[in-house]
């Protein structure tokens, strides 16, 4: 199965959900994505498996959020995205994609309807 967790090691739900999957035997690509970033293709794609906006994906505590003002309504999809993509620590944590799908693992037993 090609099954892909966008993982940060630093993150406490992120290595939960590591532990989770391999502990459910699942082979996996882990991409630390703070150093190994998605491209914009890869993240547009990982978007719409979501079924969600850049918005959604954002992650606020523990990063440039507030300082970048990504709070501002009129910021456009194709901005949020060049933000996430500048900024990968803005990026939601923990994320699977596999062909059944994609999910934000919080909590991280949302990752199991995926695999």
């Amino acid at each position: 199965m090609d099954v892909t967790l966008y993982h940060n090691p630093k993150c406490a739900t992120s290595r939960k959900a590591l532990a989770l999957l391999r502990e459910r035997g699942v082979a996996l690509n882990v991409i630390d994505y703070v150093k190994t970033p998605p491209s914009r293709e890869q993240l547009v794609g990982l978007l719409a498996a979501l079924g969600m906006g850049p918005r959604g994906l954002l992650r606020r505590k523990g990063t440039p959020y507030d300082v970048l003002g990504l709070g501002d309504p009129a910021l456009s999809d194709a901005e949020l995205i060049d933000a996430i993509l500048a900024h990968p620590i803005l990026m939601e944590r923990p994320v699977i994609a596999s062909p059944k799908g994609a999910v934000i693992g919080r909590p991280v037993e949302r990752l199991l309807g995926v695999i």
